[in-house]
């Protein structure tokens, strides 16, 4: 009895003769992601969203949300360069946001702080262009020809 008891250790956890331990594989590693699987879980559960979260839910919301922060890190990263800057700022984030069709759309109703607004004239608002103003300067004195006979 006591070669039997000495086999199966306390705390063996299913293995023969209490052999090497495993190191846990994490789920985020599993499914290839940055973003921690568990974590989302934990908030799904927490978050009281649903009575019950299935096991590929975290994993699936973690990847969706690795995607779109890499996207948007993409092109924020290449705002801050076109603007010569090595560290990415609201600023940035918010230039890349508003001149992407799809993540403007996503992010329509959301103010990002301290980001500023695009650059953005109204053409109205613009001088008018030399070479029109020489073809009015033209047509001015035949208009103020014809003004005198209307009065």
């Amino acid at each position: 009895m006591e070669s039997a008891s000495n086999k199966m250790k306390k705390g063996a956890g299913g293995r023969k003769g209490g052999g090497p331990k495993k190191k846990p594989v994490t789920r985020s590693v599993r499914a290839g992601l940055q973003f921690p699987v568990g974590r989302i879980g934990r908030y799904l559960k927490n978050g009281r969203y649903s009575q019950r979260v299935g096991t590929g839910a975290p994993v699936y919301l973690a990847a969706v949300l690795e995607y779109l922060a890499a996207e948007v890190l993409e092109l924020a990263g290449n705002a801050a360069r076109d603007n010569k800057k090595n560290r990415i700022i609201p600023r940035h984030v918010l230039l890349a946001v508003r001149n992407d069709e799809e993540l403007g759309k996503l992010l329509a109703g959301v103010t990002i702080a301290h980001g500023g607004v695009l650059p953005n004239i109204n053409p109205v608002l613009l001088p008018k262009k030399s070479a029109s103003a020489g073809k009015e300067a033209t047509k001015s004195p035949s208009k103020a020809a014809k003004s005198p006979k209307k009065a």
